[in-house]
């Protein structure tokens, strides 16, 4: 990086003030010498890129995939349960099924803010592991159940333990890895959201087997035993998930120091070094819900969540009204999330090394549109086929925009404090959408499912204005950015004002 203070800093030095916790920053835009800032590589010459991002990713990317395949699994199981008798078995009527669905989110949603800001605080391998431990007792319990009130109140608390796994784990990568390597974990991670869907279905169609083992009926047993493993994986997870990189046993004390330090002054230009304040101030927390970006990311979010809970509560449902068996309809499920699974992976391999966010985005916007007006305008009941292309033109644009939103908040919001709560509320209020996708797949419209993949189709509407807005909004940004740096707006700021910036500083650029 190209360095901007008069005065030549030595590459021992930096690593010297690096260490020590001393703020290394510009003073003095204007007065650019155009010499060599020491890079992450220069300081650690010991250490290999390459190797150490293989080595992260062996020892990260592996639990916190199987804490979310679980984590989706319990709460999206359900609509497994539902087709193999959990509503006539408790007597649902009208529409108990749909409220059962809804409450979840009254609970889920609000929490995911204050579980990011505790993450914050206390120590990832103690905060997730615990919730997830709390939610695979409660899916358990949800499998002796014999009422509708009792389902209701499993899902509520439900909702409560789950909140703070995917805001908290979306957030802690970024402790981890720079924009550029991101997305590609992300998907890695919320690839697993698909894969449950997968595993999901084939789960069902097995445990559903074991109608009548103990007295109980098939459906119990999927809560039952899937609620067991979440169990048992929470316990493992308390001794094999790590904190933070400054904590990691795995890392040398120079990997240790090479990856804080990249991410110390991840996202500044090449004119800069400025290291980000990352304090955990109130003003930070303030500076996430003023943020417009926050806003028009939240809006994004909600035109791909309200699908992506549809695909995962009615898939099953929507598949059986084709008239297939409930059997079948399980297995009909698996293909449509792998594919979606795999096409996430590789488009955000795609997006990481081309270091572009939005045209992905867009694409997957057009993905789902297609395949909703492909199930809205052909006949389910005379051209069933047509509604299953659409289910898989839905999914293969839904999975991968997740962790392709999810990464561009990240790559655009800074310091850690501002980011993690950015993407709480992104991710918290998002999910209240999650109470709409519930309630708009009724009995009483099948097979079309007219008015359900309708809503769909205009959130992704409003899905796709959004998106248009950050680009503008980003666009912009940088180039007035560009200017004032050349004008001398921020000649007169101190050390401490351009530490607590954050991304409105000159010398960090919002990614497209």
């Amino acid at each position: 990086m190209e360095k901007t203070d008069a005065t030549h800093i030595e590459s021992a030095s930096i690593e010297e003030d690096f260490k020590n916790g001393t703020q290394i920053t510009i003073t003095d835009p204007e007065k650019a010498s155009g010499e060599l800032m020491a890079t992450a590589e220069e300081l650690y010459p010991s250490v290999d890129k390459k190797k150490l991002l293989r080595k992260m990713d062996f020892h990260i990317i592996p639990m916190l995939s199987l804490l979310y395949l679980l984590c989706f699994l319990d709460r999206g199981n359900i609509g497994n349960a539902n087709i193999e008798g959990l509503s006539t078995d408790l007597n649902l009527t009208g529409e108990q099924y749909n409220m059962a669905l809804t409450v979840f989110f009254f609970t889920y949603a609000p929490l995911e803010v204050p579980s990011n800001m505790l993450l914050k605080k206390f120590r990832p391998s103690i905060w997730l592991p615990s919730i997830m431990v709390a939610w695979g007792l409660v899916m358990t319990l949800m499998g002796i159940v014999q009422n509708y009130g009792g389902l209701l109140a499993t899902r509520v608390l439900l909702g409560v333990f789950e909140a703070g796994l995917f805001p908290g784990v979306a957030y802690y990568l970024t402790t981890w890895y720079c924009r550029s390597e991101l997305q590609f974990r992300q998907a890695m991670f919320f690839s697993a959201a698909s894969v449950a869907g997968a595993f999901s279905g084939l789960l069902a169609f097995a445990i559903s087997k074991m109608r009548g083992v103990a007295g109980l009926e098939g459906w119990r047993w999927i809560f039952i035993l899937e609620g067991i493993a979440t169990v048992v994986v929470g316990f493992i997870a308390y001794f094999t998930l790590y904190d933070y990189p400054e904590t990691a046993k795995f890392l040398t004390e120079d990997e240790r120091q090479y990856i804080m330090y990249r991410i110390k002054f991840d996202g500044q230009s090449s004119s800069s070094a400025v290291a980000q304040d990352d304090s955990m101030n109130s003003k930070y927390l303030w500076d996430a819900f003023k943020d417009i970006q926050t806003w028009l990311h939240l809006g994004l979010f909600w035109g791909i969540i309200c699908p992506l809970y549809s695909i995962s509560f009615f898939l099953p449902s929507i598949i059986k009204n084709l008239g297939y068996t409930s059997s079948k309809a399980q297995l009909l499920t698996i293909p449509i999330y792998i594919v979606a699974a795999c096409w996430g992976v590789l488009q955000a391999w795609l997006s990481d090394r081309l270091q572009k966010r939005s045209i992905f985005v867009a694409f997957n916007l057009c993905c789902m549109m297609l395949g909703y007006i492909l199930a809205i305008s052909i006949s389910a009941a005379a051209h069933p086929a047509a509604t299953y292309v659409g289910c898989y033109l839905a999914a293969f644009g839904i999975y991968p925009a997740i962790p392709g939103i999810i990464s561009w908040i990240s790559n655009n919001v800074s310091g850690s404090y501002k980011r993690a709560v950015a993407m709480a509320v992104q991710i918290g209020i998002g999910n209240l959408l999650g109470a709409v996708s519930t309630n708009i797949y009724r009995v009483q419209d099948k097979p079309q499912y007219r008015l359900g993949h309708s809503v769909n189709l205009g959130f992704i509407v409003l899905g796709f204005v959004c998106l248009v807005s950050l680009r503008i909004f980003y666009t912009r940004q940088n180039t007035l950015k560009k200017e004032r740096l050349a004008s001398g707006y921020y000649d007169s700021m101190s050390e401490d004002e351009f530490a607590q910036l954050g991304d409105r500083s000159p010398y960090f650029e919002y990614k497209l």
